[in-house]
Order: C-alpha cells, then structure tokens, then sequence
C-alpha cells in the first residue's frame, strides 16, 4: 500500500508572541497537497501573522510548522523555492509592462533562455493577459493587476501558493475571474492555494477545508459544509463566522487593519 502523501502545510503549536501579545496561539492543523484551504477570521486575528511565519517572513516563538515538507526555521530557503506569495501590497511595476513584470520575475527565479520564456507565456495565457502583455501595468485594472501577481508567483511552479486577500477591492465580475483563474492555478499546476480572505461567499466557493481563528485561536476548522450543517438549518458561512468570532465579517479590527485594507482596496480600483 503506498503511503498517503505528505502534508503540503503542517502546522503543531505554531505560536508568535510580541511581547505579552499572543497573535497565534498554538495552532495546529494540516493543507493536503492540490487544495484550497481558507484561514478566516476577524482583522487581528492572526492570519497574516500565520502567513509572515510560514512564508518565513517572521521567525514563530514556539510551535513548528512544514511548507511543501521544509522545515520554516530549519530549513527556510527550501521553504521559499517552493512556494509562491502574493500579498496584499502592490508587487507588480506600473511602469512596465506585464511582459516585464514577468521577466523580472522569472530571473529572480533563476529561469533561463527557452525555459524562461515558454514560463512567461503559459504563465500570460493562463492569466488571460496574452493581449495585455505589452500594456503599461498602470493601465490594468484591478483584476488584471490581480491575475498578473498570480502569474509572478506561478513562474517557478511551487508546490504551495499563498494569497492574502486577492480579491480584495476588486468589483463582482473581476472577482469571480480571479476565482476561476485560482482554480485553473491548482488544475494546472496542482499547487494547494493557501488563501485569506473575509469574503464568506469566495471562501465557500473556493475552498474545500476552512479555518477560523479567533485571537489567534483555533475556533473552528472543516469544510464549508460541515461548519454551516453545524451552525444550523440553512446557515450560511457568515452564520458560521459570526458564531465562531462573534463578529460580522470585517467588522472587527484596530484603526491600522482598516487602513491598510482600503489602501489595498484603492490601488485595485
């Protein structure tokens, strides 16, 4: 019997303290390979703190965690060869086109000559930017910007990419291209997505196994599903979020989450 396949992302008492702070608290949970998996929850719950740690941005206070079978303190280079990130500042140059943009990208990955270019276009065409590629990136609009962050953090085919908030700003039509794109992402490439997001609909729609956390908590973990038959007849997944936070989507956070949430929302627009 072959064994079952590793985690793609592996967390047991994953905590991060700053100074008496607790923002993530013992977290333990697993992403299986080729999944979409959602972190939902409150602004300053924790989940861009859970992303910084396993991307190895930001070094965890106790706790270990695994991406793509790396260790993230042991073994943090192998980590950032195999994933992609996409965060919610800007990381594409307006004053280059998105051919440049991806050329860019691909040296930074270290791709060469005919493999770097054939990278470029399959990335541009299952972006749907094949027309736009020599287009000003301070021309596109929000949900081509979106598409084209996707298709820099996919040069290198990584075995797990993470999305925080990547339809944030973005209008319904641009919204629900950028979910068929995540989708096409991981048929494509069979990468698991590792997503935040605090629209309930997209997490539904997307993910198979969700999340929430709750001051940095563990309050909930399953699919979709499961957590809504839970909550009660007919619930929805802003039912569940309010019954496991106490808060509407979005309502919670300090004056530096609102802030930063509408700078990302405006440069989309």
């Amino acid at each position: 019997m072959d064994a079952p396949p590793r985690p793609a992302v592996e967390l047991s008492s994953l905590t991060r303290r700053f100074k008496s702070l607790i923002a993530v608290d013992k977290l333990s949970f697993e992403v299986r390979p080729k999944s979409v998996f959602g972190l939902l929850g409150s602004n300053g719950a924790g989940k861009t703190t859970v992303i910084k740690m396993l991307t190895t941005l930001l070094p965890p206070s106790a706790g270990t965690a695994s991406v793509a079978g790396f260790d993230i303190v042991r073994e943090p280079d192998e980590v950032r060869r195999h994933i992609g990130y996409v965060s919610q500042l800007l990381s594409s140059d307006g004053e280059l086109t998105g051919y440049e943009n991806l050329l860019i990208s691909a040296k930074l990955y270290g791709l060469n000559g005919a493999e770097r270019r054939r990278r470029i276009e399959e990335a541009l065409e299952l972006m749907d930017l094949t027309d736009a590629a020599g287009r000003l990136v301070g021309h596109y609009s929000g949900g081509m910007i979106r598409r084209l962050e996707i298709a820099q953090s996919m040069l290198h085919q990584p075995a797990v990419l993470f999305l925080d908030e990547p339809t944030i700003g973005l209008d319904p039509v641009a919204r629900r291209g950028v979910w068929r794109h995540i989708e096409q992402v991981r048929e494509e490439f069979g990468a698991a997505v590792f997503m935040t997001t605090h629209d309930m609909d997209e997490a539904d729609h997307l993910c198979e196994t969700v999340a929430f956390l709750n001051h940095g908590k563990l309050a909930g973990l399953g699919t979709p599903q499961e957590l809504k038959a839970k909550t009660g007849p007919d619930a929805t997944l802003d039912d569940v979020f309010i019954e496991l936070t106490g808060n509407a989507p979005g309502e919670a956070g300090s004056y530096r989450d609102v802030k930063q949430v509408r700078r990302t929302a405006a440069r989309l627009e």
